[in-house]
């Protein structure tokens, strides 16, 4: 098996046609052997000879892997191997179909699905079919039936010209399936990655990107799958020619301002920062002010305003076309009902191909499409900011081994002894790095974006189930934006913060951020991140001598939620919480009190220095 590979931010599992049923599945008791029964059939009809049942099968597949309980079955049977062939299958429809399967595979089944699919063999006919439909892409060999036969619909139907245009379109669609499949096989196994770096996939995939202008979905595919490449992987920052990072700063540096495009150059600003290490010192300044500029002008735009301005133009445009679609009845009566029955089989089967495509939202959310572009590129940005203020600290598994050790207790003793409640390391920041993010107002930007979403956005989202997802979303960025605080915190001056002034301001708002919400321990990625942003708050505040201003009875109230907590990031931040705060209240006089109650926290996993009392 593979070693999965480590990251700041993991990317949450992705459904192409919604939510991973695997909770409903559980819920409803279904037992994995009971998929066999569908499994089976679906497997068998893979090797029909007709490419319509082929295709039908493949798309079969392509729902039931996202039911969490079918895939121990589909495993016994060899799955990924009999899907596999048909990557590089005669018809364009069922390459499709077949790679649309793969990708909800290895988007739902996690780290050891994407490992077992490199041990089954995937990687083979999957870079074959990027190298082949690549020609195609780039030299427009739209032979149809010629090079790839039947498009899986009917060509008496299409005009010459609509028949170029289809096959062009589905050889594209190919490509973006193909490159979501790498990218997940290659995020979740680094023998994938060793794979990629072989067989030259950087070549492929960057002249894929250099088709960004006529094709951004590809383009942004093939982004996420640079941007995870990249990342800790100094052989394939050997394979980087001046050409391949012109196409790079080519993308990034794109004067087209759409939704999308603000994800694609976010996306490819985040590959920049991975190349790093390979750009000249002379240019480092640049490149630095150039990623800083991309990742300042996401985070300006205002996500809760944008939400309800694209619901509005869409509630808008579908009005509109409803009332065209009315008047048009009207005007040709019986002739528009004659044509509709005419064209009866041809739409259907147009409509049931498009169905088959199941991980991309259907044309008419393409203000939901926008939307969800900008919120995936403001939670981009403050990753990548993140990932640039972090240092060697130790990963949550690795905090999770120490903590179950016979070590952790000595070890945090002797952490809380040495640093006075500090637990990690101090951070540093490159002088190019530093001047950037001062220049550009990142830490203001940051700031605002710890607000919780806009009430009118959650609440236009709330009452539409396709715009629901984005309340996480907006959730999502929140909490991301309150790590970013965490490491400005630690890394900048006081001054480059705002003065004391400013630091107070800022506790005040976070103790209101967190006491607002009643509820706020149930809330486990939010009491993560505000934890954190807490913890490196009071140790800057405690460094300076700067009078805390959380009372001691809102710091308890906290670690009192988060001593017991099941996320082990809570509970390392609780223990630096609770730290900093008895070394301050042990320098004042009159708080014994507060201090026993300190002393009442600790539990068996977090021992503290004696000092404390």
């Amino acid at each position: 098996m593979g070693k999965s590979r480590t990251k700041r931010f993991k990317r949450p599992q992705f459904s192409p046609t919604g939510d991973c049923q695997a909770e409903a599945a559980a819920a409803n008791g279904t037992d994995p052997e009971e998929d066999d029964g569908p499994a089976a059939e679906l497997l068998e009809k893979l090797q029909h000879p007709s490419a319509e049942v082929r295709e039908c099968a493949c798309a079969g597949l392509a729902r039931l892997v996202q039911q969490r309980p079918a895939l121990p079955g589909l495993a016994r049977r060899d799955a990924v191997r009999r899907l596999g062939p048909l990557l590089l299958d005669p018809s364009l429809a069922v390459r499709e179909t077949a790679a649309g399967a793969l990708r909800n595979l290895s988007a739902c089944g996690g780290f050891e699905v994407c490992d077992d699919m490199v041990t089954k063999d995937v990687m083979t006919p999957l870079v074959a079919l990027l190298k082949e439909v690549l020609s195609c892409v780039l030299f427009h060999l739209i032979l149809g039936a010629v090079l790839f036969g039947s498009t899986g619909l009917d060509s008496n139907e299409m005009s010459p010209q609509e028949k170029k245009d289809q096959n062009r379109n589905s050889i594209e669609n190919i490509a973006n399936e193909a490159v979501n499949v790498l990218w997940n096989i290659c995020e979740c196994s680094s023998r994938a990655v060793s794979i990629f770096n072989k067989e030259g996939c950087l070549e492929i995939v960057l002249k894929y990107l250099s088709r960004f202008s006529t094709n951004v979905d590809l383009a942004i595919s093939v982004a996420y799958c640079l941007q995870t490449v990249t990342e800790d992987n100094p052989e394939l920052l050997k394979s980087f020619s001046a050409p391949a990072l012109h196409v790079l700063e080519s993308a990034m540096l794109s004067p087209v301002s759409s939704m999308e495009y603000i994800l694609l150059k976010t996306l490819v600003a985040g590959t920049i920062w991975n190349l790093k290490d390979i750009i000249p010192s002379k240019s480092q300044a640049e490149i630095i002010n150039a990623i800083l500029k991309i990742l300042s002008e996401v985070l300006e735009m205002d996500a809760g305003e944008t939400v309800i301005q694209m619901k509005e133009t869409e509630t808008q445009r579908i009005k509109t076309a409803a009332q065209t679609e009315d008047t048009l009845q009207n005007v040709n009566g019986d002739d528009l009902i004659e044509d509709d029955e005419m064209e009866e089989i041809p739409h259907r089967r147009k409509v049931r191909r498009k169905t088959f495509i199941s991980d991309l939202l259907p044309p008419t959310d393409k203000e939901l499409r926008e939307t969800i572009a900008l919120l995936t590129a403001q939670q981009t940005a403050l990753e990548i900011i993140v990932n640039m203020c972090c240092s060697e600290d130790p990963t949550d598994d690795e905090w999770e081994e120490l903590s179950s050790s016979d070590e952790s207790d000595a070890f945090m003793e002797n952490s809380l002894s040495e640093c006075g409640g500090q637990l990690l390391s101090p951070l540093c920041l490159s002088h190019e790095v530093h001047t950037a993010l001062t220049n550009y107002l990142i830490p203001k930007k940051i700031f605002e974006k710890t607000a919780f979403p806009n009430s009118i956005a959650v609440d236009v989202c709330s009452r539409n189930p396709s715009w629901k997802p984005l309340i996480r979303k907006m959730s999502t960025i929140q909490c991301r934006a309150l790590v970013c605080l965490q490491s400005l915190v630690s890394l900048l001056d006081v001054d480059h913060l705002g003065g004391p002034a400013a630091l107070q301001t800022l506790a005040q708002h976070l103790s209101q951020l967190l006491f607002s919400q009643p509820d706020f321990a149930k809330h486990v990625d939010f009491l993560e991140a505000i934890s954190s942003a807490l913890r490196a708050l009071l140790q800057t505040v405690a460094s300076k001598n700067i009078p805390q201003c959380m009372t001691p009875d809102q710091l308890l109230t906290l670690c009192r939620a988060g001593v017991h907590s099941s996320n082990v990031g809570v509970r390392v931040n609780v223990v630096s919480i609770l730290g900093i705060t008895g070394s301050v209240l042990a320098k004042e006089d009159g708080t014994l009190d507060t201090l026993k109650m300190v002393k009442k926290l600790k539990g068996p996993q977090f021992k503290l220095n004696c000092y404390l009392l």
